[in-house]
C-alpha cells in the first residue's frame, strides 16, 4: 500500500488551478514548438523544406524521453519535474502534428484522425492491460507509461485539431481582425465548458470528461499561441515567438507559486 501511495503523490490533484496552468503551458508548447521549427529551423521561410518539423521533434522528444523517465523514478510528486515533462509533451506535440499535417502532406484532416486514433488505441490497451484510465489509479511505472503515452499524444493531437479549426474559420473577423485563431480558441473555450457543466450536472465517467478536457485545452492553446505569434496579415498580433514563450513560462512559474499544487490523495 505504500508503494502504491507514493507513485499516487506524483500526480497533481485535478483542481481548477491545474486546469489554469495546463491552459498556459500548452499555450507555451504551441510558442515554444513554432519558435524551434518555424523560427529558427525556417520552416515559414522560402527555404523551408519540410524537414524542420521533424528535426523539431526530435530535439523536444530527447528532454521528453528524459523527463518522463525521471518522473517515473520519481519517489514523491514534485511540480516542476511535473509541468516541466508536460510542456516537453506540448511542444514536441507541436511539432509533430506539423510534421503530420504538412510534412506529410496528409492535411489537418488526415493529421487529426491518425492522431485520434492513437489517443483511442493507448486508452484502449491502458484499460485492457490495468482495468482504468483513471489518473487516481496510476500507482505503478506501467501505468505511468501509459499516462505519459496518452498524454503525449492528446498534446499533438490538439495541436492538430486547433490548427484545422482555425483554418476552418478562414478570414472571420473580430473586432477589426480576420483571425480564425480566435474563433477557434472561442470554440475549444466553450467545449471546455460543456464538459465543466457535464462534470457538475452529470454522473458520466469521470475518467471520460477528464480525458476530454485534457484533449480540449491543446487545441485551445494552440489557437492563443497562434494568435499571438502569427502575422498580423495572417489574423495574429505578430508577437516574437520567443518573447512570447519566455512571456508564458513567466506566467506558468507565477501560477505555480500562486496555485500551489497538491498530489492526489492529499
Amino acid at each position: 500500500m505504500q508503494e502504491s501511495t507514493k507513485a499516487l503523490a506524483k500526480v497533481p490533484a485535478v483542481t481548477l488551478g491545474f486546469w489554469v496552468i495546463k491552459i498556459f503551458a500548452t499555450t507555451l508548447g504551441e510558442t515554444a514548438g513554432d519558435t524551434v521549427s518555424m523560427s529558427w529551423l525556417g520552416e515559414t521561410t522560402s527555404s523551408a523544406n519540410g524537414w524542420g518539423y521533424l528535426i523539431g521533434t526530435g530535439i523536444f522528444i530527447v528532454p521528453l524521453l528524459l523527463l518522463v523517465a525521471a518522473q517515473i523514478r520519481a519517489k514523491a510528486f514534485h511540480p516542476l519535474l511535473y509541468w516541466a515533462t508536460i510542456i516537453a509533451s506540448t511542444t514536441a506535440g507541436t511539432t509533430l502534428a506539423d510534421y503530420f499535417d504538412r510534412s506529410l502532406g496528409i492535411g489537418y484532416i488526415g493529421g487529426s484522425l491518425s492522431l485520434f486514433a492513437c489517443v483511442i488505441a493507448s486508452l484502449a490497451l491502458w484499460k485492457h492491460k490495468l482495468g482504468t484510465v483513471s489518473v487516481d489509479s496510476v500507482s505503478s511505472p506501467r501505468a505511468e507509461v501509459f499516462y505519459w503515452a496518452t498524454i503525449t499524444f492528446s498534446q499533438t493531437l490538439g495541436t492538430a485539431l486547433g490548427d484545422w479549426t482555425a483554418d476552418s474559420f478562414g478570414d472571420a473577423s473580430f473586432m477589426g481582425l480576420e483571425s480564425g485563431y480566435v474563433f477557434g480558441a472561442v470554440t475549444f473555450a466553450v467545449a471546455l465548458a460543456v464538459v465543466a457543466l457535464l462534470y457538475r450536472f452529470t454522473s458520466l465517467s469521470r475518467p471520460t470528461l477528464f480525458w476530454a478536457a485534457f484533449i480540449l485545452t491543446r487545441p485551445l492553446g494552440a489557437t492563443v499561441g497562434d494568435f499571438l505569434d502569427k502575422p498580423l496579415a495572417k489574423g495574429g498580433l505578430d508577437f516574437s515567438r520567443p518573447v512570447a514563450s519566455a512571456a508564458l513560462l513567466l506566467a506558468m512559474g507565477l501560477c505555480l507559486v500562486l496555485l500551489p499544487q497538491r498530489s492526489v490523495g492529499h
